[in-house]
């Protein structure tokens, strides 16, 4: 439905900083969406790892594309709270990032944020988030 997915697009492209970085919509539906980086040395940390920092975003910025796709039209979706856990060291040619809404209310949605690192044609889990997104007016600036 391409309602969702443009939902999520409009997410996704009005965020310089997630532009900046060089993260992309993949795909998304209801409640859940896509995304992926392409690795750059700029995302790594100090010891060739991808760095914790985009990590955290992707996991973040992909759950709010998954919450978005449920908001009502004119309500923003903004982080309230999230916790991530790092599994292993991340390394590869890409960040992939799938998020699904777990629960949706009438506030607060929760979601789930897998990130996996892509390297010779095999995928690993690295790193999964819990996100808690508020449901706002969006107000003029």
């Amino acid at each position: 439905m391409p309602e969702y997915r443009e939902k999520a697009e409009a997410i996704f492209y009005r965020s310089t900083f997630v532009g900046d970085l060089g993260i992309r919509l993949r795909d998304a539906g209801p409640g859940w969406c896509e995304s992926v980086l392409e690795m750059a040395p700029k995302h790594m940390q100090q010891d060739g790892y991808v760095h914790a920092g985009v990590q955290a975003t992707i996991a973040d910025h992909t759950a709010g594309g998954a919450a978005g796709t449920l908001a009502a039209e004119g309500d923003l979706v903004l982080t309230v709270e999230y916790k991530i856990n790092f599994l292993r060291p991340a390394l590869g040619e890409r960040l992939l990032c799938r998020a699904s809404v777990l629960r949706q209310g009438k506030t607060l949605h929760v979601a789930e944020s897998e990130v996996y690192a892509e390297r010779d044609g095999n995928r690993k889990l690295v790193a999964k988030a819990m996100v808690t997104l508020a449901l706002v007016p969006a107000v003029s600036r």
